[in-house]
């Protein structure tokens, strides 16, 4: 095999596949990145046997062939090189070896047979359907931040997607939750998904997939299956196990009842909480909301550091309430909104709180109060 690459368009090739590759391996193959150069393109393969990422690129192809070697290594040397170097890599199957050279630059890599390099099984994909990568994008990015890390309850590590009733019928629906708290965002069922079974995307996929996102104009496809879930642009395929588990029923801890409306600038809110947050003890972070006549004051009292009050004008005109909550937790709910203002629902002091972007009931909030 021998071809020869431009430096950015390997560079984002290599970054792809070496961020799949697991850090700490056992099995030495699965270090490795599969290079496999025909006609006039070049593919790059890598896997930890539950993702798999394909990042396929144009090449000056003077000789087809593939082989395998470290993707951090690859990367790295490649990183280092120089801006708009025309990078060659030549593999020697005989000696084991890769040539990378760039300028007055050589490399000499170890390579690994292609043989032993696992290949993710294709499956039969039930629903196969195209979104526009911002749609996709706002489903994850907007629901990520609830995905639970506590690996015992294995089944909320990801993000549900599925096929639900919204509000003007049929939605594509991101829901992660964690115990504490939880995002719900919709957007318009695609053409062709309506027969899609639900899954839990893993953490590691859903962070994974959002370099595909990137781009505005990218339309990705979206194919699913009760094992597997696989994203893809023309360029680039991810495929992914998914969570072989029973994601709860949400829609039990979404309350329907709360009556008690506050409306509150999003942004000015954030920077409050933040602010009023660094007195406090870093374990439990509570954060004292006191509502008022279009009042509300946060207030922090850690005994050991300290305290601190901010008073924010805010649109509220029902009972006096005061209720608490992790400032983590309220901070990310409020980066969520891209809106200007967040409209927060409450019931009492002991129950869960609704959080939306202004009357837009596509993106739903919820969160657990703490004592305080």
């Amino acid at each position: 095999m021998k071809i020869s690459i431009e430096r950015a368009a390997l560079l984002k090739a290599v970054s792809q596949a070496q961020s799949v590759v697991e850090r700490r391996n056992t099995i030495p193959i699965l270090a490795n990145v599969l290079i496999e150069a025909e006609g006039s393109d070049v593919s790059f393969r890598a896997t930890d046997l539950d993702i798999e990422v394909v990042d396929k690129i144009g090449a000056m192809v003077e000789r087809a062939g593939s082989t395998t070697v470290s993707a951090t290594m690859l990367h790295e040397i490649v990183r280092k090189l120089p801006d708009g170097a025309l990078i060659n890599l030549t593999a020697d199957s005989a000696a084991g070896r890769l040539t990378v050279e760039a300028g007055r630059s050589n490399f000499s890599l170890a390579t690994l047979p292609k043989e032993d390099f696992p290949v993710m099984a294709t499956a039969e994909y039930a629903s196969n359907f195209s979104a526009p990568a911002p749609v996709l994008r706002r489903l994850f990015d907007k629901s990520k931040f609830a995905i639970s890390t506590e690996e015992t309850r294995y089944y909320l590590n990801g993000v549900y997607m599925h096929i639900s009733d919204g509000e003007n019928g049929k939605v594509l629906r991101c829901v992660a939750t964690d115990g504490h708290r939880l995002a719900r965002i919709d957007a318009d069922m695609p053409e062709g998904a309506a027969d899609m079974p639900g899954v839990i995307v893993p953490r590691k996929t859903v962070g994974e997939m959002r370099k595909l996102l990137d781009d505005d104009d990218a339309i990705i496809a979206v194919s699913v299956s009760e094992t597997k879930v696989r994203f893809a642009t023309p360029e680039i395929t991810l495929t992914s196990k998914v969570i072989d588990g029973t994601f709860p029923d949400y829609t039990r801890v979404i309350p329907q009842g709360n009556t008690r409306r506050m409306e509150v600038d999003a942004k000015d809110f954030a920077m409050a909480v933040d602010r009023v947050a660094t007195v406090s003890s870093e374990r439990s972070r509570a954060v004292k909301l006191q509502l008022d006549e279009d009042r509300l004051i946060l207030s922090v009292n850690a005994p050991d550091s300290g305290a601190a009050e901010e008073e924010l004008a805010v649109a509220y005109g029902d009972e006096r309430l005061e209720i608490g909550f992790n400032a983590k937790y309220l901070l990310e709910i409020a980066s969520q909104v891209d809106r200007e203002n967040a409209v927060f629902l409450f019931n009492s002091s002991g129950d869960p709180t609704l959080m939306r972007e202004g009357n837009d009931m596509s993106a739903v909030y919820v969160v657990m109060p703490m004592r305080v």
